[in-house]
């Protein structure tokens, strides 16, 4: 499908929205994987912005990351959360948190870091994770692994909080 001169201008007007997508991965004690960057200050999970450019999708994206990151190719299980969050100044972020699964302990010992983007990682508890990753990523996590706990369902978020 080609584009009209008037359909292109009027795509290139619309607001931009960035999309990321992460993996949850945890081990068999319930603690949650979280890598540190060396890029900002904080933790943060396996993930990051969908290459939208090359068609990937945000489940592809999730993968992708997680083999860059911490060089582990495993199959991203199901959408836990959905979440839109709203950043003063910068665009808006739509944000897919993926279920990792439960690693054994052999995979975190398979660990191999982007040396590019992250300094190190480590296993937190759930109720350490708000200390790790404050704001909506932390209530993100938290509502995932309800969601985890449940068996079932996707949960919706804005800025880290259930809505619907």
């Amino acid at each position: 499908m080609t584009s009209t001169p008037d359909f292109a201008a009027y795509i290139a007007s619309l607001p931009r929205v960035l999309a990321g997508a992460a993996a949850l991965f945890r081990d068999a004690e319930g603690r949650v994987l979280l890598v540190e960057p060396n890029y900002r200050e904080g933790w943060t999970l396996p993930g990051g912005t969908i290459e939208s450019d090359d068609g990937e999708t945000p489940r592809q994206g999730a993968h992708r990351e997680t083999l860059e990151e911490i060089g582990l190719d495993r199959e991203i299980g199901r959408l836990l959360a959905l979440d839109w969050v709203y950043r003063p100044g910068l665009p808006p972020l739509v944000a897919y948190l993926y279920d990792g699964g439960v690693l054994p302990e052999d995979d975190f010992k398979a660990i191999r870091l982007q040396e590019e983007e992250l300094l190190s990682w480590r296993l937190v508890a759930p109720e350490d994770v708000l200390e790790y990753l404050p704001g909506a990523l932390g209530h993100r996590v938290l509502a995932a692994l309800d969601v985890l706990a449940a068996g079932s369902g996707t949960v919706e978020l804005e800025n880290g909080h259930r809505v619907g």
